[in-house]
């Protein structure tokens, strides 16, 4: 049987219709890379695909992980990631050049992170520490500001602890076991775990020691800001209900978090009680840490003077939190 020219046009409408309906509304897919797998400060991206908040704001999320803040930079630098969750220190390579801007914080004070020596470890005293080995992630990572920060603080300038970068926490572990470094840094949540087990004790937890502080960062590539403004915004919107999420319903986020940060629920919920009140619930970037930020980049050797972060970061796409 031969169809008219009005009833194909009519088909062929209803086709363009399905297609739009399957296509225009589809969620919009942003990939995301974390500085590090298991760090508790990176787990409201978890809780937020666990709970539904992302597809609730229309967006898709594939979860990339890095082996630390010079790792994830690359990543963000080459366009493979549109979002990095990082770290402070990272500003030292946005004003070199990286191609992001910083759209939130996550984090202040340093609570997420110590430092982890053997059980049996001679290191006793913050002063035990000169002249050791303390592994950290990659070189210019938030980890390595810690530590070079921490020794410029005793006196022994940025490098009186030896700190080299060994990768991610296995690798990090597997040195200390074979007693190749004296120690790590590493989520307290790490550390606990280690303890658990007999292997290692938390030493030190820097958040103890700098009170004001940006320790990690939202980043979003500048192409995605020229782009869809509109993602960022619902990324934000989402990332903070999840924050949001988190305060409000502790048993169920140290259920959802425990298997992504490789520990049991008890220890998800002892880092839980420590972490969760340092979380920004609103992203705002707190004017005294990226003072800290500021000043430390001469002093540690990273940038040949100090710079003026305020062009590296923008509060103009976080949701209004009252």
């Amino acid at each position: 049987m031969l169809i008219n020219r009005r009833a194909m046009t009519i088909l062929a409408s209803i086709g363009t219709l399905t297609f739009l309906g399957s296509s225009a509304f589809a969620d919009t897919t942003l990939r995301v890379g974390k500085a590090m797998a298991a760090a508790f400060n990176f787990t409201p991206v978890d809780v937020g695909l666990a709970t539904g908040l992302f597809k609730k704001h229309g967006l898709a999320i594939e979860t990339f992980e890095f082996g630390g803040s010079g790792k994830l930079q690359q990543a963000l630098a080459a366009g493979s990631v549109d979002i990095g969750l990082g770290a402070g220190p990272e500003f030292a390579a946005v004003v070199k050049g990286s191609p992001v801007i910083a759209v939130g914080q996550l984090a202040g004070k340093p609570s997420l992170l110590g430092i982890i020596v053997p059980m049996d470890s001679p290191i006793k005293t913050i002063a035990d520490l000169k002249g050791r080995k303390i592994a950290v992630s990659t070189a210019g990572s938030l980890t390595q500001w810690l530590v070079r920060e921490l020794s410029r603080r005793q006196g022994w300038g940025p490098t009186g602890i030896d700190a080299p970068p060994l990768g991610a926490d296995p690798a990090m572990i597997a040195a200390m076991r074979t007693k190749q470094i004296d120690g790590l840094v590493a989520d307290v949540a790490t550390g606990y775990q280690l303890e658990a087990n007999g292997e290692g004790r938390v030493f030190l937890k820097f958040g103890d020691i700098i009170d004001h502080f940006i320790i990690q960062v939202l980043w979003a590539h500048k192409d995605l800001v020229a782009k869809n403004p509109t993602a960022i915004r619902e990324f934000l919107a989402a990332w903070y209900d999840s924050v949001a999420f988190m305060r409000d319903n502790k048993e169920k986020t140290v259920g959802i978090i425990a298997p992504v940060m490789y520990v049991s629920n008890e220890i998800a919920a002892h880092a839980y009680d420590e972490m969760m009140p340092a979380m920004s619930i609103d992203g705002k970037f707190d004017p005294v840490g990226l003072e800290v930020l500021e000043a430390s980049f001469t002093e540690l050797g990273l940038l040949d003077r100090k710079p003026d972060l305020s062009p590296y970061k923008t509060e103009q796409y976080l949701p209004d939190i009252k």
